[in-house]
């Protein structure tokens, strides 16, 4: 726990059990750590996940043997998937008790494995800092580092004391640069795809500057760990879901640039076999890997590109951090507050236009959320998370996560019904903290992204199984009860007025509160 310390990690999502106990009391011994109880391990290492993302530094879990690992995989699988830097720490039986097979006895290293980029399990306490400063060294550079730590390694008396763990080596922006350069003063219909670091302030403002000397169209991954967006910030379209928006959207491209970003690929297999988004001949070339610097990739090739120099943020734009809350949106830059029906797209102009300058947008809304995308551009300055695995019950955790890693900021949790049932004890979190986390959820009662897909794809939608499988309504999830049994504030809003009012009494107390938007 000291080289841990050590190593920059003082916030311990956890739920632990017997065989931590010896974990949960060195805490006490370190000062600076600072332990939050999760309810369900998939809060912890989703909080752990929304933490990293806005510290820009690892936090760590503590989990109990294989099942409590077990069933934080899922938000560990979106972790990896957006590059949060995580130390996860599980306990496992004494290493002379593992034959008697008793019944919490897993395999914890072939359980960590598919969802970790480093696994060790510790053979002693002499070697326990050697093993947590290795750790701490992949989470660092943004990988996620599980140790198992047998129950005898924790108590045994370990020689030494704390070790230092090595400074992750800083990313490189690699040599691609002259040769994209060169592509793209060659192409007539080039298009630039964002991510990972790409998508930070200076990222967007770089590639903005290589497409107007380039003419090349900008456009953003679809699901971005995190973005930068509003106050008159560059705001690229997404990439769309639906692989037949998404291929049309890529139809005419002779060039691709990944920057920062994947080579586009649908979401799932569908019967049309189709394996790429890109069309056939179509160049895809990478001017950084989503493990480099996009940021510093992109300035390289906007000089080589001819691009004037930067220019500085007008007057209302965003020239600072968005936690430094320098300068508002543009003057009327904001959407309207819609009155009436609550629809969608009425959901996604209430959120724009009340959220705060420098508010922290997790979202997990699924099918109700394009439309707050389409409005939110012309918001005040805000950072957006989104759901980079696919991996559902993201948005409750990340949203507790990032609210601790930035305890000055709003954090708006733009939810869908489905998935936060998923993780709703994050709720409690939020409460016991004090957390100022507003959650929105839309209530459509359905898995509306499953009738979509059946829609979309020509199945049957409409017998009892399709009924029985997607239906959320018999009987409907009531979240303001929910919500106020987990100790968190809630309104319900039926119309768009109603919602406008929520959202503004939540954004303006203190703490957690929960509006339940009925769809």
């Amino acid at each position: 726990m000291e080289t841990a310390a050590t190593g920059g990690v003082d916030t311990w999502f956890a739920n632990p059990g017997t065989t931590e106990l010896s974990l949960v009391a060195a805490l006490d011994e370190v000062p600076s750590a600072r332990a939050i109880l999760g309810l369900f391990e998939g809060v912890c290492t989703g909080a752990a996940d929304g933490y990293a993302r806005m510290a820009g530094r690892p936090a760590a879990t503590l989990l109990h043997l294989g099942p409590g690992l077990g069933n934080g995989l899922a938000n560990l699988h979106n972790a990896r998937r957006a590059g949060s830097g995580m130390l996860n720490v599980v306990g496992d039986h004494p290493t002379w008790h593992r034959a008697a097979d008793a019944p919490l006895t897993t395999d914890v290293p072939m359980l960590a494995s598919p969802m970790s980029d480093w696994v060790r399990t510790a053979g002693s306490a002499a070697t326990l800092a050697g093993d947590a400063a290795e750790a701490l060294a992949v989470a660092g550079a943004g990988g996620v580092a599980t140790l198992v730590v047998p129950a005898d390694c924790q108590w045994s008396p370990a020689p030494g004391g704390p070790l230092v763990p090595p400074a992750a080596p800083p990313r490189s922006a690699g040599d691609a640069a002259p040769t994209v350069a060169a592509a793209l003063r060659g192409a007539e219909r080039a298009v630039l795809l964002l991510g990972g670091s790409a998508l930070s302030e200076r990222g967007l403002r770089a590639a903005e500057r290589v497409a107007a000397a380039s003419g090349c169209r900008l456009l953003v991954e679809t699901f971005p760990a995190r973005l930068e967006r509003g106050g008159g910030l560059p705001s690229p379209p997404r990439l769309a879901y639906f692989p037949d928006q998404a291929a049309a959207a890529l139809a005419d491209a002779g060039l691709l640039v990944l920057a920062g970003a994947r080579d586009p690929v649908p979401f799932f297999g569908y019967p049309d076999g189709r394996r790429k988004l890109t069309a056939p001949g179509t160049q895809v070339l990478s001017a950084a890997a989503p493990t480099e610097d996009a940021e510093r990739a992109l300035e390289e090739l906007a000089d080589l590109a001819g691009a004037p120099p930067p220019r500085a943020p007008a007057a209302g734009q965003a020239g600072a951090p968005p936690a430094a809350a320098a300068a508002p949106a543009r003057a009327g830059a904001r959407p309207e507050l819609p009155t009436g029906r609550l629809t969608v797209e009425a959901l996604g102009a209430a959120v724009a236009a009340c959220q705060p300058e420098g508010a922290i947008v997790v979202d997990e809304a699924v099918t109700s959320g394009v439309a707050y995308h389409a409005a939110a551009a012309r918001a005040a300055r805000h950072t957006v998370l989104s759901l980079t695995g696919g991996s559902i019950g993201f948005g409750p955790p990340c949203a507790t996560g990032a609210a601790v890693a930035c305890p000055d900021r709003h954090v708006i949790n733009l939810q869908a019904d489905g998935s936060a049932a998923y993780t709703l004890q994050a709720l409690w979190t939020q409460a016991r903290e004090q957390l100022h986390v507003t959650t929105v959820v839309c209530a459509n009662r359905a898995y509306r992204i499953l009738l979509v897909e059946l829609q979309r794809s020509g199945m049957a939608a409409g017998g009892p199984a399709t009924a029985a499988l997607t239906d959320l309504g018999e009987p409907a999830l009531d979240w303001a009860s929910l919500a106020r049994g987990f100790g968190v504030p809630a309104a319900r809003a039926g119309t768009a007025d109603e919602l406008v009012t929520a959202l503004r009494r939540a954004l303006a107390e203190p703490g957690p509160y929960l509006v339940e938007a009925l769809l």
